[in-house]
């Protein structure tokens, strides 16, 4: 699709780490009529809401980043939530979108999509090829309904929704909380309170051995409305009617002990690292098949020390704002 500046274009979520970073991509870009809601002004779990609201906006594309997130812990504590509201969510925005007659729609998906023993790296093909993780299964659920949801529209009403499966996300907007908070965020909040006491050592859970993949959000953004925008023939060709979705990732992964001691120097702390064996590891490796989103044309551009000082810079400022 030409990229038309001039189009209404809706982010939903825009308030989240990865709406937030899709809302500065477009405004980089010169897109100059950016829709967004919070949630004071538009639930979008009623469904008559959600629809109104796309009555009056009339908009002409749909980035649909909203979502119930969490980490294991919120997963494991609020699973009826979890499918609830994000099937909700999804369901209310996909349909409003059709019955208003929005052509172009983005939904963001994530890499718990895929089997809990997914052969690695994982492929768009693995996708109900076996059995979830348990922890997130009602989330994931919710997220592969999303695509379904998206293909089933584009199957029976010829419409233009499509899906991109993000892999481990940080950067600004990210959620620093200290109990729960993702891996990223967690470590560089523990490595600046240990700067900031003069600690010798910083503990970590788990043996330190554990691979994972890591994506700055500004790359997602970049991903993502690089695929909204690509031209209907290119988009057809590396896809399937129902196998539609595209994984976002580096193709890169790391230890989690690579991953610390880049947080240590980021951070400049000077200490030991001690990895605590007793704690679970997870999965060994969750690494995302990228070749479909390269033969698409786009590479992910920010490298992980990059993109790590930048989310600390973010979380420092935003501290301090805290407490001015």
């Amino acid at each position: 699709m030409p990229r038309n500046v001039t189009d209404r274009v809706f982010v939903a979520g825009h308030r989240g780490m990865v709406g937030s970073a899709i809302v500065r991509r477009l405004q980089s870009l010169g897109y100059v009529d950016i829709v967004t809601a919070g949630r004071e002004e538009l639930n979008l779990l009623d469904q008559k809401a959600v629809e109104s609201f796309f009555q009056q906006k009339q908009v002409a594309q749909v980035y649909l980043a909203a979502a119930k997130v969490g980490g294991i812990h919120a997963n494991n504590t609020y699973p009826a939530e979890f499918i609830y509201e994000n099937l909700m969510i999804e369901a209310n925005i996909v349909h409003s979108a059709h019955v208003c007659n929005v052509q172009k729609l983005l939904f963001l998906g994530s890499s718990c999509i895929y089997p809990k023993h997914a052969e690695q790296p994982m492929k768009e093909e693995a996708l109900l090829t076996g059995v979830l993780e348990p922890t997130n299964e009602p989330y994931a659920i919710a997220k592969i309904a999303g695509i379904k949801l998206c293909e089933s529209y584009n199957r029976q009403y010829g419409r233009d929704y499509r899906s991109v499966m993000p892999t481990n996300l940080y950067g600004p907007n990210d959620n620093f909380h200290p109990e729960n908070s993702h891996v990223i965020p967690a470590l560089l909040r523990r490595f600046r309170e240990a700067v900031q006491r003069d600690d010798e050592e910083v503990v970590i859970w788990g043996s330190g051995t554990p691979m994972r993949e890591f994506l700055h959000v500004d790359d997602m953004a970049a991903a993502s409305v690089h695929v909204m925008e690509l031209d209907d023939v290119t988009y057809q060709a590396n896809t399937q009617p129902m196998l539609s979705h595209i994984n976002v990732g580096t193709g890169v992964d790391c230890t989690i002990r690579e991953l610390a001691e880049t947080v240590a120097r980021v951070t400049g702390f000077a200490g030991r690292l001690v990895f605590d064996a007793t704690k679970p590891d997870g999965t060994p490796r969750k690494l995302m098949d990228v070749s479909r989103l390269k033969a698409l044309g786009w590479m992910s551009s920010i490298g992980l020390e990059d993109g790590l000082r930048d989310a600390y810079r973010w979380f420092v400022e935003s501290q301090e704002e805290a407490r001015l």
